[in-house]
Order: C-alpha cells, then structure tokens, then sequence
C-alpha cells in the first residue's frame, strides 16, 4: 500500500522510512497533485520520522504549482502554531520555494468565480509570510538523486 511505512535500512534509526543518508528524518516533507492544470488540486505534509500525513487538503480547483506553495505555507503556519522548531521542510518545488522566500504566489492562473476560493488562500498565506518571520529550514528534495518525496501522491505515470 502507498502510505504505509517501508523499514528503513539497518543503519537509520531515526525514520521509518527509508531516507537517503543526506536526508533528516526530523522533516516533513510536501507535495501537491493536480489532476489537469489547472484542474483539482490537492496537497499534503508527510513527518518522515513516522510516515504519517501531517495534513491534507483539497481538491480544490487550482494549479500544482499553487498547491506546492500552499502545502509549504501551511507546514509553516502548523509548525509554529504547534510551537514546532526543531524540523525542516522538504520541497520538490523550486517555484513554491521561490514563492515562499519572495512571500508572494506569483501565479498565472485567472482569478474567476471558479477560483475565488483558492485566491482568498492564497492571499491569507502571503499575509502570514509577510506577518511572520520564518525560522524553519526549507529544503529542496533532490528528486533526480533520491526518488519521490515522500508525500507524493504517486499518481505519475
């Protein structure tokens, strides 16, 4: 099954799942799907220290490049609600985490009735980028290097 636990190999003790060794396991790692782009939209946060989902949320109508912003955001926005501040993020978006550290989704995709809702996020997140000061890592997963992230949501063909 796709989101149960795989042991790790015997010489990480920190995860169960099997990272790479240049991977922390004291992360959650992000991802979104979209079905089309733009089209449903989903995204969600994995803790690679027990492969459980942090969160998930969607679908909603939007683009996979906004569902990767939105996923950092919203770990950001937990972890600190949480008083969370020894984990990093991992990202396989280059684009969410340029949106994240420039604090503005800078999207293409038309602001219609259809995506209203997604725009009321998307602007409630770049406000809390730019009323917070941001202390946790966030780190580029190395697809090429160490497979999917594990949030995936597996559905590539």
């Amino acid at each position: 099954m796709k989101n149960e636990p795989v042991n790790p190999p015997s010489y990480r003790n920190d995860t169960v799942l099997p990272l790479p060794p240049e991977v922390e396991a004291k992360a959650w790692a992000v991802d979104a799907a979209c079905s089309g782009n733009p089209g449903p939209m989903e995204y969600q946060a994995v803790d690679l220290q027990t492969g459980a989902t942090v969160f998930h949320f969607g679908p909603l109508h939007g683009t996979n490049n906004i569902g990767e912003f939105l996923a950092i955001v919203h770990a950001l926005a937990l972890m600190e609600k949480q008083g969370i501040n020894d984990r990093i993020i991992y990202s396989d978006s280059y684009n969410a985490i340029l949106w994240v550290n420039n604090k503005r989704c800078k999207t293409k995709l038309p602001r219609t009735p259809e995506t209203e809702e997604l725009y009321n996020i998307i602007t409630r997140a770049e406000f809390w980028l730019r009323t917070h000061t941001i202390k946790t890592p966030i780190r580029k997963w190395e697809t090429a290097k160490w497979g999917e992230v594990p949030a995936d949501f597996g559905r590539k063909k």
